[in-house]
């Protein structure tokens, strides 16, 4: 087959859906298979950032940026055929919420969560009010939509109305690179890099309300009351939308001196910086999957987590779960987990176990059988 993926998610973002595009594809590298793949690129790839690939993927690059694209295809939805660029597919496969124009081809979307319909109020209007109409239409044009959890799969079905056989779950899966790091040396350096304190929790994502910080802020006060130990908190992520109340619950604490905003980050640093904490905690009121506690847990570290959508799912008992509303349970549970050596000791264990079930390699074999599920149909 012929089959045509939107990469540029995988090269202007870094984390989160730019990681996902990312690690699937250099999967699907790595499964072989005779498929020929169009790597279609909105405003190309610079010298710098260009990879090798073997002789059946080739990058196209599409002479607009990613926001003039987003404008003609998803605001003005214009004709402008995404299979124009890469030549005639027979699968085009969207791992970003929403699908170009396709001319022909059996389309493919990635609906990684519907948390602008579960958390409306997480959300700017404006950034609310395209997803609400952009992804559903893409959804209703799309012949299969993939997932990040069975807990999405039943939100599109619920929420959208999407025929559950129409529905296929995709879990992510975590690179060889996480995992625990016993070289000092590196680690130090890490730290020094960053200015990170002698012990610290650490959570990560946008700086955004779905992410909960400010109930975490208010949970890691507690734990500084609690505890004698001086236990800083990190907070890893670039700055999203409707944060000014993080950093306000900050000052209102007097927590300046006790939590750190760790903005940019290299990502080669990620692993090294999940070894560093003492805890990871993620209090999201929503997610799809939720990538970074796993990967917390393949570097040994201890986590807590929320007790909602998809995480019970993905984190199974590895992990310490909790109401993302009930700061006093979340505190309780970072108390817990950081001064008890032998339930530190077992979550570690259950959580390398539970990391290791999660593979790229695996969701790219996924993904390709997916894909071959079109064949007889293209046949006819």
């Amino acid at each position: 087959m012929r089959i045509g993926i939107d990469y540029t998610a995988a090269v202007r973002q870094g984390g989160g859906i730019g990681r996902y595009a990312r690690s699937l594809v250099r999967g699907l590298t790595e499964v072989g298979g005779a498929h020929s793949y169009r790597l279609l690129v909105a405003g190309g790839v610079s010298k710098t950032r260009r990879e090798e690939w073997p002789p059946n993927f080739r990058v196209i690059s599409l002479p607009l940026s990613d926001r003039w694209t987003t404008i003609l295809w998803q605001r003005l939805r214009l004709p402008l055929w995404a299979d124009l660029f890469t030549g005639p597919v027979d699968v085009f496969h969207s791992p970003d919420f929403v699908l170009p124009p396709i001319r022909r081809g059996k389309r493919v979307v990635t609906v990684h969560d519907l948390s602008f319909l579960r958390c409306p109020a997480c959300y700017e209007s404006g950034l609310r009010e395209y997803l609400e109409a952009a992804v559903p239409r893409s959804v209703d044009r799309a012949d299969l939509v993939l997932a990040d959890s069975e807990s999405t799969r039943q939100d599109l079905v619920e929420l959208l109305g999407v025929p559950a056989t129409k529905v296929k779950v995709l879990y992510l899966g975590v690179e060889p690179r996480f995992c625990p790091v016993v070289d000092e040396k590196r680690l130090e350096q890490v730290r020094e890099r960053y200015g990170l304190p002698g012990r610290f929790v650490l959570s990560l994502g946008t700086l955004q309300p779905r992410k909960n910080f400010e109930r975490l802020i208010e949970a890691h006060s507690g734990v500084l009351e609690r505890m004698t130990q001086d236990i800083h908190l990190v907070i890893a992520g670039r700055r999203g939308w409707l944060y000014e109340g993080i950093f306000k619950r900050v000052e209102e604490l007097g927590l300046r001196e006790r939590v750190t905003f760790l903005g940019f980050f290299a990502d080669e640093d990620l692993p090294l910086l999940y070894n560093l904490a003492d805890l990871f905690v993620l209090p999201s009121l929503y997610e799809g999957f939720g990538l970074p506690p796993l990967e917390a847990m393949a570097c040994g570290t201890p986590v807590v987590a929320s007790d909602v959508s998809s995480l019970p799912e993905v984190l199974g008992d590895a992990a310490r779960m909790v109401d993302p509303l009930n700061v006093s349970a979340l505190t309780e549970a970072m108390c817990r987990v950081l001064s008890d050596a032998h339930l530190r000791h077992r979550m570690i264990r259950k959580g390398l176990a539970q990391a290791g079930k999660f593979t790229w390699q695996d969701a790219a074999n996924s993904l390709r059988q997916a894909y071959e599920e079109f064949m007889p149909s293209l046949a006819t």
